[in-house]
């Protein structure tokens, strides 16, 4: 064995390594993104690692290795559960032979997402088990063991860390060589692997039977812990990071009982009834939904307990938002009184206040540019703009205010059509960026083909997946495997399906970029503009703009695309230095040619 100091991403990579995976499957997502990229670094080729293109492809790809008797993992974060959902489903009734196990990262604040979604409902929704880390340590061990469960009662298994988990670090003892578990080869058995309404019957039987057994088995699992003051009438009861903050808060108390739950799916009755024992009122803390506080409700009253129950429920504790140890040692002195030292954080009394950053797109981005061509083109005219998930989300800030909509991965595409429908007057715009256009944009394409709509593709093609990390895609002709291979081309895919018109331009030259806009936006039926130009974080920087003194202060390079590298410095438009690197799109819109590049 030897000790790395790893994020908690890179210790869920590398105990999927020690526990033998052959397959690794995912799709970037913040905050689960270093997980493969991890995994490929420590790969000496004797596992096969790839970004699927979206999470239903790589679960189904990894679903079918392991009915091979192949040990995968499939990663995503916990709105990827929603498009790997289908496959999910039905693969915990079909069930599997190596281990599979699904890392679902959570995303509590939300600190990089449009939702607080809550894996373990959906574990408890598909009925197959879920653990929980609270460390970087825990994450290396626990899918070491969610990878044991997964084979002993053949089921999809998922692990739940979140983002304070993935993004911690901790020093960890690891093997000195991975190696893969042996794939005992597909044996075909149409009674096990293929899905009809009798054999799901019958398993799903079989799942409600399982589960109990499992939550007797986790009643006895290393991280369902009791700690504290054995008899005090007082106890808490947490899991997940939450679980680290109280360990430090309540340290050395000797009148509350720290309750810890691991597994929170199929809940260790056996142990939570153990652990209740002579307790009369529990606090529940934890991280987005009230999960364990209405499991403990369900089983206070299936057993008659004797206890008062607080939590989300009643306002002990906030609905919404990331638990720390600050929020939570308030909560803990209101709950039990007296003072609650640990966990505080060093005394910062002293330290300025942080500035205020909103998220903003990069200088020089090239989408800065798409959305100003669109603006500009679109002048005077009635049109509505579609967003999606990406840096280009960022395209709804003020000056530019050009995202009207934004759901979920995909929907801008299919959402302008819907807007076409109900305002057959507007030209309705859908921006969409390369690697997204691949995941879940060409379904919506061709539905507008099909159905005869009305709508302008903006394909936002930066040659990478740039708000996850810079992940490869398939239009960027690099696998994971490091694999060169030939680049899909968006063109060629749009031409297939049948779009007429697609124009291709760099929106950093404006005047292109703005005649290509107009001219698909007068054309019938399902155009499309492609925005080609490299992400700015991918290329060397250019030398920065200047202003000359034909200056005349009018700010409209400021006023119009808002871009960082353009600051006001002694009453005087300027630019910042250490972040232009020259695009020119300012010196484009200049009205006296101040601006030189």
């Amino acid at each position: 064995m030897k000790q790395e100091y790893l994020m908690g991403n890179g210790a869920i990579a590398l105990g999927a390594l020690s526990a033998g995976v052959g397959l690794i499957a995912g799709y970037p997502g913040t905050p689960s993104s270093e997980i493969i990229e991890t995994a490929a670094k420590w790969n000496d080729g004797s596992v096969h690692i790839e970004w699927s293109v979206n999470e239903k492809a790589a679960l189904e790809v990894a679903a079918a290795a392991s009915y091979s008797g192949m040990r995968t993992l499939v990663t995503m974060k916990q709105v990827g559960l929603n498009v790997a959902s289908d496959p999910l489903m039905s693969l915990a009734y079909v069930g599997v032979e190596g281990g599979l196990v699904v890392v679902s990262a959570d995303d509590p604040g939300p600190i990089s997402s449009q939702t607080e979604q809550d894996t373990r409902r959906f574990a408890e929704f598909a009925r197959i088990p879920v653990f929980d880390p609270a460390s970087p340590e825990e994450a290396f061990q626990m899918i070491q063991d969610a990878f044991e469960c997964s084979e002993k009662y053949h089921t999809p298994v998922l692990l739940r860390p979140t983002t304070r988990v993935c993004h911690g670090y901790a020093a960890i003892s690891i093997p000195e060589k991975f190696s893969p578990k042996p794939a005992v080869g597909f044996e075909k058995n149409t009674a096990r692997w293929v899905i009809f309404p009798r054999s799901s019957y019958l398993n799903h039987v079989r799942i409600e039977t399982r589960n109990p057994e499992l939550g007797r088995e986790f009643s006895v699992y290393q991280y369902n812990t009791i700690e504290g003051a054995m008899n005090a009438d007082k106890a808490i009861l947490t899991g997940g990071v939450s679980y680290a903050y109280l360990k430090e808060i309540v340290k050395n108390r000797q009148d509350i009982k720290l309750i810890r739950v691991g597994t929170p799916f199929p809940m260790p009755e056996d142990f939570l009834l153990k652990a209740l024992d002579g307790v009369k009122e529990l606090l529940c803390v934890e991280e987005l939904s009230p999960y364990l506080e209405e499991s403990a409700q369900k089983l206070a009253g299936l057993y008659h307990l004797n206890l008062t129950i607080r939590g989300k429920r009643t306002g002990d504790v906030p609905h919404a938002g990331e638990n720390s140890a600050d929020s939570l040692r308030n909560i803990v002195a209101a709950f039990a009184g007296g003072e609650c030292k640990g966990g505080e954080s060093p005394d910062m009394t002293d330290a300025p206040a942080l500035p205020v950053r909103p998220p903003v797109l990069c200088a020089g981005c090239p989408h800065r540019a798409s959305f100003y061509a669109v603006k500009v083109a679109m002048k005077g005219k009635k049109a509505n703009f579609c967003g999606d998930i990406g840096c280009y989300t960022l395209g709804n800030a003020m000056p530019l205010d050009m995202v009207d909509t934004c759901l979920c991965m995909g929907a801008g595409v299919t959402m302008a059509q819907g807007l076409h429908w109900a305002n057959p007057d507007s030209v309705n715009f859908a921006f969409i960026g390369d690697s997204t256009f691949f995941a879940s944009g060409m379904t919506g394409v061709v539905n507008a083909l099909y159905n005869n709509a009305k709508m302008v593709l903006v394909l936002l093609d930066n040659s990478t997946t740039a708000m996850t990390g810079h992940q490869p895609h398939p239009g960027t002709g690099k696998t994971m495997m490091g694999d060169i291979v030939a680049k899909i081309d968006p063109v060629k895919i749009l031409e297939g399906m049948g779009v007429g018109k697609i124009r291709v331009v760099n929106p950093l030259d404006l005047k292109a970029a703005v005649e290509a806009v107009q001219d698909c936006a007068a054309t019938d039926g399902v155009t499309a503009v492609i925005f080609r130009s490299p992400c700015i974080a991918g290329i060397k920087p250019g030398n920065p703009a200047v202003i000359s003194d034909r200056c005349v202060q009018c700010k409209k390079c400021i006023r119009e695309i808002g871009c960082p590298g353009l600051i006001i410095r002694d009453g005087k438009v300027a630019v910042d230095g250490s972040l232009c690197n020259g695009c020119g799109l300012c010196a484009q819109i200049c009205p006296t040619g101040a601006i030189m590049v």
